[in-house]
């Protein structure tokens, strides 16, 4: 992982832990075509996110268990 784009990938991993976020919300706020901004992409590939339908059927993405490991292991929290 890139010691460039961390402090962004802690940030996205902590925003979605805090409250689940509808993935159009966070693909809005955190996707980017610039090919050395792949922070949304990065901690995807890294499966410290989950996807996954909430009641009404929309896609919503939160932190995965290892997203959460990740956070604690840096010393960030949830609330």
């Amino acid at each position: 992982m890139s010691g460039n784009l961390e402090p962004l990938m802690l940030d996205l991993v902590e925003w979605v832990a805090t409250s689940p976020r509808p993935y159009s919300e966070v693909l809005h706020a955190w996707q980017t075509s610039c090919p050395r901004l792949t922070v949304f992409e990065d901690v995807t590939d890294l499966g410290l996110l989950n996807r996954y339908h909430d009641q009404n059927g929309k896609t919503v993405v939160g932190a995965s268990p290892a997203g959460l490991a990740y956070l604690r292991e840096k010393g960030r929290t949830t609330h």
